[in-house]
């Protein structure tokens, strides 16, 4: 087996507003495939799908009614200190929530977070040791 992670699914409470969201705010590309019960996007060789929140969990047989932070962050990364800064701020103006805004990290780097509408964590950082193509 060739380990590899082809797509990250978030079961979002809200299909149209989170597809808002990612499209609109965070400008990634909605797919044709997408359809009214699902959107994917795609995010350079992995893919970013959006499900509705009880669908996902009827899915997998969990409950849906999970709360909390659930131990997992996605990142995602650019090009300097001001990148993180103008994409946070971006963020908070339409519809994010920052919950720390960018400061130098003590890996080196300089980071801060937002959650989207449906309370996803993400981090945004500019990572000296890892620059972005």
């Amino acid at each position: 087996m060739k380990p590899r992670i082809s797509f990250i699914t978030l079961g979002v409470s809200d299909l149209q507003q989170a597809t808002a969201f990612y499209a609109g705010v965070l400008e990634l590309d909605l797919l044709p495939s997408s359809t009214a019960i699902v959107s994917f996007f795609d995010m350079g060789g992995l893919r970013l799908a959006l499900y509705p929140r009880t669908r996902l969990a009827a899915d997998a047989g969990v409950d849906p009614a999970g709360a909390g932070f659930a131990g997992i962050s996605l990142a995602h990364n650019v090009g300097s200190q001001q990148e993180v800064d103008e994409l946070l701020s971006h963020v908070g103006h339409h519809g994010g929530q920052i919950l720390k805004h960018g400061e130098t990290a003590a890996w080196g780097g300089y980071a801060g977070y937002f959650a989207d509408p449906d309370g996803f964590v993400w981090e945004v950082a500019w990572n000296p040791r890892h620059p972005i193509a």
